[in-house]
């Protein structure tokens, strides 16, 4: 056998380990190709499975998507029906809140105008009773038109017309403890004594009362009675009258229209000086109706007598009272309406 060369002694060696580790590692190469195969396989299945669910995770999100995009839509539709709604509303709130302050407006404009519909009322009545005091002296008419202004302050119910309603009030207290004047009643005689004095009979239509005709002594015979009957007949066609007074009322036809026409003259103008309250002219007149009604017309005739007891009773009555006046509740009711006209303009 032959002797070993020193120089091969290292490969024999470096051979005898190959060969005695080339079966581990064989085997740890496989192990190691098994065991990434194993993670491969791991790996791909963990990849199959991440993209099976990402595939199916994408598919439920495009459904959600869809399904998202479907109730966007929805409620972008919604959203607008919503705001169309709001701004119908809020057109509604507007039209609402400016109805709202017109009715304010009018409210007060009315409250206000109510109130000056009540003074201008009270300050209309309260002229119409200073006017039948003024003019006609109607002392019951004027206490009438007191109580009812006082009566509307009254049902208006505010505080602000308390003021007035006391000077009312004392205004009717005076009117009350007023003497009292018949100024209608004496207008009204007048008139009636005016549309008489055509009907009253004057001395010169008067007729003294026939006697009774006297019959002849005995029993007359036929001729004896129609000749008295003549006879009376022709008698009745005169007549004598004694008048008393020395200037005889024989007065023509178209005096005595004269006369009757003066004498209502007379009387009318008496009814004015009476509503006038002219006492001197008043009765000047009322003198004058009761002298020429007692010269000129017959007083025996009960009419006559009837008006003279009128004139009589008018010219006894009072005419010229001192009557109280209504000044201070006219200048309280317009001392009240002057702010306000103010505040208007």
């Amino acid at each position: 056998m032959r002797p070993m060369d020193p120089a091969e002694t290292p490969i024999l060696l470096g051979r005898s380990r190959l060969e005695r580790w080339f079966p581990a590692a064989v085997f740890a190469l496989a192990i190691a190709v098994v065991l990434l195969a194993g993670a491969w396989w791991s790996t791909r299945a963990e990849l199959t499975e991440l993209r099976d669910g990402v595939a199916k995770q994408l598919r439920e999100a495009g459904t959600d998507a869809r399904d998202s995009r479907t109730i966007a839509k929805e409620v972008q539709e919604a959203v607008r029906d919503a705001q169309g709604r709001i701004g119908a509303l809020e057109a509604k709130l507007l039209e609402s809140q400016s109805q709202q302050l017109g009715l304010q407006a009018l409210y007060q404009e009315l409250s206000r105008s109510r109130d000056e519909w009540v003074l201008a009322e009270v300050e209309q009545t309260l002229a119409i009773a200073a006017q039948q005091l003024q003019l006609a002296g109607n002392v019951p008419a004027a206490l009438v038109a007191l109580e009812n202004a006082d009566a509307r302050l009254a049902r208006s119910d505010r505080p602000q017309f308390l003021g007035l309603r006391r000077v009312i009030a004392r205004d009717i207290d005076r009117l009350r403890n007023a003497p009292s004047v018949d100024i209608a009643g004496m207008t009204l005689r007048l008139d009636q004594l005016t549309a008489a004095v055509d009907q009253l009979p004057l001395l010169a239509d008067g007729r003294p009362k026939a006697p009774d005709p006297a019959l002849p002594a005995g029993d007359p015979a036929g001729w004896q009675r129609s000749w008295w009957a003549v006879w009376e007949e022709l008698k009745s066609l005169v007549r004598v009258q004694r008048l008393d007074a020395a200037d005889p009322a024989l007065l023509a036809p178209e005096s005595r229209l004269f006369l009757r026409e003066n004498l209502k003259l007379r009387l009318l103008h008496a009814r004015l000086a009476l509503l006038r309250r002219d006492e001197s002219a008043f009765r000047g007149d009322v003198k004058a109706a009761q002298t020429w009604l007692g010269r000129w017309f017959d007083p025996r005739q009960k009419q006559v007598a009837t008006a003279a007891q009128t004139l009589a009773a008018l010219n006894a009555a009072a005419v010229n009272v001192e009557l109280p006046t209504i000044a201070a509740s006219l200048s309280a009711v317009r001392n009240l309406k002057l702010p306000r006209e103010k505040a208007l303009k």
